[in-house]
């Protein structure tokens, strides 16, 4: 009989205290989950000794509240509320690159391989005549002309097309070797292909900050890398100095690639 009671109050303490549900769960693991890839991104720099800060005041206040001090309560309450603007100011740059974190390729393919009942497609990329992209490299190469083709898929890169000339102009391979041409006005920056059309030229691209990138290769392959590694685009580079053919995927930059290899590729990815 003792042992009924004591099992009966065991019980009555665990369901009065600890009323565990699967969303709150869920709930922890997310937040779990948000706080590491925060750590990450701040890891290495100033802010994440005021992120440690932010999250043991956050503890402390909701302790002093759990033991209903109500004076400590209201004071760091009050804190935590007046500074949540201050800290939005404090914190811009990191909370961008955050937000941005969360919409880059190879964050995507982490958490659809952690979720695959997340992978679902969001829409459909159209076949590429990859033959003139091909042919104009395999001659630039030839010429050492240096060239920067960045082929969009699902995000259209607008932010990237308005920073640049508009051409809206059917891709063919004379068309992309005069744009490249040495004395063309077109040919500093970067050229965006876009459903088999070229939408722009000389277009200006964020260059990757990634120091596992060669200190020998220039400004084109180092952005060619940036807007990979930010979108779902295809970056080509042919390089100016050896003539060598490049491209970059999911901010991978694979060097000295031949013609047919790049044809292959480009299939693979578009047909």
């Amino acid at each position: 009989m003792a042992g009924n009671s004591s099992l009966f109050m065991t019980h009555l303490l665990i369901t009065g205290f600890i009323d565990i549900r699967l969303t709150d769960i869920i709930d922890i693991l997310l937040v779990a989950f948000l706080l590491y890839e925060l750590y990450n991104l701040l890891k290495g720099t100033a802010a994440i000794n005021i992120f440690f800060g932010i999250v043991a005041i956050f503890l402390l206040w909701k302790l002093v509240s759990a033991l209903q001090m109500k004076l400590l309560s209201e004071i760091l309450g009050a804190f935590i509320s007046v500074g949540f603007i201050a800290l939005i100011v404090v914190f811009q740059p990191e909370i961008r690159q955050f937000l941005l974190l969360i919409g880059t390729p190879k964050f995507m393919v982490k958490v659809r391989q952690r979720m695959p009942f997340l992978n679902f497609a969001v829409g459909k990329v159209t076949n590429l005549d990859v033959d003139p992209i091909v042919t104009a490299c395999r001659k630039m190469s030839a010429n050492k002309t240096g060239a920067l083709i960045i082929i969009a898929k699902l995000n259209e890169l607008r932010q990237f097309v308005e920073t640049g000339q508009i051409l809206n102009a059917r891709i063919s391979d004379e068309l992309l070797m005069n744009i490249f041409f040495r004395n063309s006005p077109l040919h500093d920056g970067a050229v965006i292909v876009l459903n088999n059309e070229i939408k722009s030229a000389r277009c200006i691209l964020p260059v990757s900050s990634n120091k596992k990138i060669s200190v020998s290769l220039g400004l084109r392959h180092r952005a060619a890398v940036g807007v990979t590694e930010k979108t779902d685009a295809i970056a080509v580079i042919v390089s100016e100095e050896t003539g060598e053919i490049s491209y970059s995927k999911k901010g991978v930059l694979i060097h000295n690639v031949s013609p047919s290899h790049l044809k292959n590729f480009l299939d693979k990815e578009f047909n």
